[in-house]
């Protein structure tokens, strides 16, 4: 009789620990993981992503935490191995985190903007460069190797129009981000950069750049280019949780007039793997997806 109540007791204190491992690992899921590939400097992605962590919060009512990648390949493999829960990608990126995943990343949402994408070449006003051909023999400065609109793109378009940059040109740089690009070619560091449009256009609008000395000379055909993407192993619920976020913003609102303009964005739509072919099919050309 005695027994029986402390055996009853333990029993008691083990479903009480369990409970309690079992609610703290559902509590510790409860959190967001967020990245985006570094395509601009830390301070800028950190502060565009601000008031959407906050809007995320609210509509998903779990804490949402922002985790900066140093590199792209960084932002790649941390949703490769679910380190991260949801990333800012590039088309390239989207592809190359598909690819090492054997299918297993989902891009939930694109800015209608993605759908046609497109990136600019730059050049100092009085270099001369007024078309690709002319980028024979001058420096030229990429963003990434593992950017799509700064990298990517640009190298096909070029190898398009028979100018292959490691043989025509006379040296290529990687600047590591678009901005970065942009304070290249104004301090005359190379002849000419390659970059994603919006970036331009936001340095054009903040008064970054002076367009009498630096200037476009070609801007490329449209492509798919960025996506919000998840893991597939994400339980479905949340996905769509995120999705419909996402697809509520609206311009209309405060809130969301300041989510999409700091996003660069009209509005969000619906994305899907088979808008990436194209660029999955450009990196194979280029000799680029490993």
């Amino acid at each position: 009789m005695t027994a029986f109540p402390r055996s009853v007791a333990r029993v008691a204190r083990g479903l009480v620990a369990v409970l309690a491992l079992a609610g703290a690992a559902v509590q510790a899921q409860q959190v967001l993981r967020v990245t985006a590939i570094p395509d601009e400097s830390p301070t800028e992605l950190a502060r565009k992503f601000a008031p959407l962590g906050q809007y995320l919060e609210s509509k998903l009512g779990m804490k949402v935490e922002w985790t900066p990648v140093t590199d792209y390949a960084a932002a790649v493999e941390t949703v490769v191995n679910k380190k991260i829960d949801l990333a800012w990608f590039g088309g390239f990126t989207f592809v190359q985190a598909n690819v090492r995943s054997g299918g297993k990343i989902v891009p939930l949402v694109q800015r209608e903007e993605d759908e046609k994408f497109r990136s600019v070449f730059i050049t100092d006003a009085r270099s001369g460069i007024n078309k690709l051909e002319d980028l024979k023999g001058k420096t030229l400065s990429f963003g990434s190797q593992s950017s799509t609109s700064g990298h990517l793109m640009p190298r096909s378009f070029l190898l398009a129009a028979k100018i292959n940059p490691d043989v025509d040109l006379k040296r290529v740089a990687f600047s590591g981000a678009h901005d970065a690009t942009i304070a290249a070619v104004a301090s005359g560091k190379v002849d000419a950069g390659a970059l994603n449009i919006s970036v331009w256009e936001k340095f054009i609008a903040d008064k970054k750049v002076d367009t009498s000395q630096v200037k476009v000379f070609f801007t490329t055909p449209p492509y798919y280019d960025y996506n919000w993407s998840v893991h597939a192993d994400m339980p479905q619920a949340l996905q769509d949780k995120i999705k419909a976020a996402f697809l509520a913003l609206d311009p209309n609102t405060p809130q969301g007039k300041e989510i999409l303009g700091l996003q660069r964005a009209t509005k969000f739509i619906p994305s899907k793997p088979e808008n990436y072919t194209g660029i999955k099919a450009a990196a194979e050309n280029a000799g680029l997806l490993k």
